[in-house]
């Protein structure tokens, strides 16, 4: 086997990095340069959920697992797309998109739910994002699935004056199956047929998730 084609799924961190309401926004200081200290080297400031990143149980469960405790393999998988990228605004991700791809979907899998939202990042729109609906996020955790991917800055309803929301139920399903959740990924440009995903995160001892650089992976004869 060899690796036919390599995808970049994530968005680029930097100090015009979209981040979620009051999340800290990214920072990049200059510690060390090449004319004056011999090296180049910049000191780094972010929050745990910066750019495209994966969220550990932690992030909304207090016994959940932390990002340096979810087992590595919860990262990589083979990729099984949920195409929704028939929904407006605030639309809900329900059963009828998942089901067309219920039967590849199981223990392993990493679910890219795919609504075409990362064509708004850096605009106000980006949160007026689709999201994962709880009865379709219930069928595929009985299905096996405990990592799940989206191309929003969010898998539940971002909430808003107008719009409340109905509290991260995805976030809560998920966290208590020791799962993860991806976000700010971009599923626009996806190998044909069968592929692999990789997500790992930064190693962030306790921490609550850590940003990634995601790819798909094609692989051939």
């Amino acid at each position: 086997m060899r690796v036919q084609r390599v995808v970049d799924l994530s968005v680029p961190v930097d100090a015009g990095t979209v981040v979620y309401p009051g999340d800290p926004v990214p920072r990049f200081e200059v510690h060390s340069t090449i004319h004056g200290e011999g090296f180049n080297l910049l000191e780094v400031h972010l929050g745990s959920q910066s750019g495209t990143h994966v969220d550990a149980p932690y992030h909304f469960e207090e016994d959940g697992l932390r990002i340096d405790e979810v087992p590595v393999e919860r990262f990589v998988g083979p990729g099984v797309v949920v195409d929704a990228t028939d929904l407006p605004a605030r639309g809900e991700i329900t059963l009828a998109h998942v089901e067309p791809v219920a039967d590849r979907i199981g223990p392993g899998v990493v679910v890219l739910l795919r609504t075409g939202w990362s064509e708004h990042y850096g605009s106000a729109a980006y949160f007026e994002h689709p999201y994962l609906g709880a009865e379709a996020c219930r069928r595929m955790l009985d299905l096996g699935a405990r990592t799940f991917c989206i191309d929003a800055i969010n898998i539940d309803e971002t909430p808003d004056d107008e719009h409340p929301g109905a509290g991260f139920p995805c976030h809560h399903l998920i966290s208590r199956l020791d799962g993860v959740i991806g976000e700010n990924f971009r599923l626009g440009d996806l190998p044909d047929g069968e592929f692999l995903v990789a997500c790992t995160p930064i190693r962030l001892t306790g921490a609550d998730g850590g940003p990634v650089r995601a790819v798909a992976i094609q692989l051939g004869a």
